[in-house]
């Protein structure tokens, strides 16, 4: 007998699971299923940038990554003994001012309770072998130890990694290359060590070795090994008693080298098909963004498709998923490249042109402003999405991410930091009225607002005035505040259930909301 479903996701790595659990908690019916018979005890993915625990805040899962994880505040580049640069990450403006260095395998027994809290769970031991697309769905054929297993989806999502089943099934080719250099990585403590444990060390001498800091005042080592047979730690030890001469790693475990590529799926979508994280894009390991792209992919590909799935939504809403993340991927696998090219570099003098290359990028504070907030990858803009809508503004644009930090003050209450995510499935309304804004026409859009929640598009409504809160129960915000987002009259914001801008209506609000809706392709 067939099995009916929703989504079939293939893949139960962080990308996989976040989906699931995201699609779960919107009520809508799943399937994972994962080739291994038990989770993985370990992985070598480390770091968790602010903008995914962000997302995890959102979630209400945070607090396990934070208690569990180590604090990387930093990141500091060497060469040639001396130090180059350092990126800060208490500039990058995130409630999260830091990475969280934790191995992988805990990111998914987080995300996996995440999804059982739903009432999901992964199907293990089982494997996609085929896909045949039909009118009404696909069908799925699996092997679940040895025995054959079909399943009608109506959408099957590929979050099975970089040898992906679904993209090689799909016909979807990729754009790039392998990365031929090896890596290596280990864990390891580190004897001798003087500097903080809260951050990341990279090293760019010849073997190069990045250190990030792990729990328990551990690290995960990456080398570039010297020779196909070498020592690894061997290896790494040489590069860093350059700088400290009496270091040592001690309790090695894990050691293991692997290959990288830089690669693009040419597609994100093929008829009911789809791809995320690994199965999308992969990436050197460098910059660290790999994971954290696949949960963004996730975040951002499961509000649209749970619309869809329930019918809310036309499925054209799906080919905003690859106009949004595959620029993305892109530019992760460019700047990917950049830096691994820059760290491979040979010779005495392109190496020092390097150095001072890097060193003078550091010296401004507009660089290093700018690294600081690419490094927490809150620096993605979908301003070009077909989904978003109304004018450019220099202060928050359609497409740019909501700030999460506004403090609210209600009517007879204490106040409180808005985060427009907390407990969302569907978009957030926020009509703003600044200082020119007459109360006349305030009420007028409040009802108007009103009377579209149960709506497909809209969860929740907030009205806030700048000098509020006011006699008529508005809470408020700090004049500056608005005047940071460009409200002088009345703007309606439109938040989607990612966190991004869907709409910025400065005047005609209830128009641009209802172009809004039918640019989603709601019902």
């Amino acid at each position: 007998m067939v099995k009916d479903v929703a989504v079939l996701v293939v893949g139960a790595g962080p990308t996989g699971l976040l989906l699931a659990a995201e699609l779960k908690r919107r009520g809508v019916d799943c399937l994972v299923i994962d080739a291994h018979e038990n989770p993985l005890t370990w992985d070598r993915a480390t770091v968790v940038h602010p903008r995914s625990v962000e997302i995890f805040d959102a979630l209400g899962i945070a607090d396990p990554l934070l208690k569990i994880g180590a604090r990387q505040r930093l990141a500091r580049i060497f060469s040639n003994g001396v130090p180059l640069a350092e990126i800060d990450l208490a500039l990058c403006g995130s409630r999260f001012p830091f990475n969280v260095g934790v191995s992988e395998e805990v990111t998914e027994a987080i995300l996996t309770s995440y999804l059982e809290s739903f009432g999901g769970a992964v199907t293990r031991a089982t494997q996609l072998v085929g896909l045949e697309e039909r009118g009404d769905g696909v069908l799925a054929t699996m092997d679940c130890k040895g025995e054959e297993i079909e399943v009608l989806a109506r959408w099957v999502v590929g979050c099975d990694g970089h040898r992906s089943t679904v993209r090689d099934l799909a016909g979807i080719e990729q754009d790039g290359h392998p990365i031929e250099e090896a890596w290596a990585v280990f864990d390891a403590a580190v004897d001798g060590w003087p500097y903080s444990h809260e951050g990341n060390f990279a090293y760019f001498d010849i073997p190069p070795i990045i250190l990030t800091a792990l729990p328990d005042q551990r690290w995960r080592a990456y080398v570039r090994p010297s020779g196909e047979a070498s020592d690894l730690v061997a290896d790494a030890t040489l590069t860093l008693r350059r700088y400290l001469p009496e270091a040592s790693f001690a309790e090695v475990a894990n050691p293991v080298r692997f290959h990288c590529h830089s690669k693009v799926a040419r597609q994100y979508r093929r008829g009911r098909l789809l791809l995320a994280g690994d199965a999308a894009h992969t990436c050197s390991p460098l910059q660290g963004h790999g994971m954290n792209t696949g949960i963004q992919d996730a975040f951002n590909l499961a509000w649209k498709l749970a619309l869809v799935s329930s019918g809310q939504c036309a499925d054209t809403l799906l080919d905003s998923y690859e106009a949004e993340r595959r620029p993305v991927a892109e530019n992760i696998v460019r700047t990917g490249d950049e830096v691994d090219r820059a760290q491979l570099i040979e010779g005495a003098a392109p190496r020092r042109m390097r150095d001072a290359s890097i060193r003078a990028a550091f010296a401004d504070p507009v660089t290093r402003h700018q690294e600081a907030v690419a490094e927490a990858e809150l620096d993605i803009d979908y301003g070009a999405s077909p989904i978003v809508m109304g004018a450019r503004s220099d202060a928050l644009a359609p497409g740019q991410l909501w700030p999460d930090h506004i403090e609210v003050r209600p009517a007879g209450g204490a106040p409180f930091v808005l985060n427009a995510l907390a407990n969302r499935t569907g978009h957030t309304a926020l009509l703003i009225a600044g200082a020119a804004a007459s109360q006349e026409d305030l009420g007028r859009l409040q009802l108007a607002l009103a009377a579209q929640m149960g709506s497909p598009i809209l969860e929740a409504n907030l009205v806030l005035a700048a000098h509020g809160p006011t006699a008529d129960g508005h809470a408020g915000i700090d004049p500056e505040v608005a005047e940071r987002l460009g409200v002088d009259g009345l703007t309606l914001f439109v938040v989607r259930p990612d966190g991004y801008l869907g709409l910025r209506a400065d005047e005609g609000h209830m128009k641009a909301l209802a172009a809004y809706a039918a640019g989603l392709g709601a019902a």
